[in-house]
């Protein structure tokens, strides 16, 4: 079985670096509109998104944000932290079928807390910079090697 670690507060340095990557699907925006009630046409109607700016149905912004949650979570620190706060800027649209890769790297550790906060940067595959942020973080205490959770399995429609 695969599994997941973390990293501690006591192991993160100064400049560390974790990439998480995923391509964004329709399915994706779909299960992030029945999650968040926002069905704004541009993300679900290809008729409409035509006749946008963008052409074509682009993912909600925050489920970019999304993104860098599941990078932290999985990746750096990793399972066991919890996210405090995030400041996003979203540059250009995330279209169906991009992948996404999330870069992080960590810019300042407060001791007292265990905080961390982390660069976020957001590519998609050609390089172009769709979202950029920081995030901070309270990195765990204790390590951590767990088996690798499913995703749920989930149904859209009646």
């Amino acid at each position: 079985m695969p599994t997941l670690s973390n990293y501690t507060f006591d192991e993160i340095t100064i400049g560390q670096t974790a990439t998480y990557s995923k391509r964004i699907e329709e399915r994706d925006v779909q299960l992030f509109a029945a999650v968040s009630g926002d069905v704004n046409p541009v993300h679900l109607d290809a008729a409409f998104a035509a006749t946008t700016q963008f052409k074509s149905c682009i993912a909600h912004g925050m489920l970019s944000g999304a993104i860098i949650s599941a990078a932290i979570a999985m990746e750096l620190p990793g399972p066991g932290t919890i996210y405090l706060g995030q400041s996003l800027r979203f540059r250009l649209p995330v279209k169906l079928g991009d992948i996404i890769s999330v870069n992080l790297e960590v810019t300042e550790k407060k001791d007292k807390r265990g905080f961390v906060t982390l660069d976020c940067n957001v590519l998609n595959q050609d390089d172009e910079l769709v979202v950029t942020g920081t995030a901070e973080v309270m990195a765990p205490r204790e390590k951590l090697v767990i088996e690798r959770p499913s995703l749920p399995s989930v149904r859209i429609g009646d």
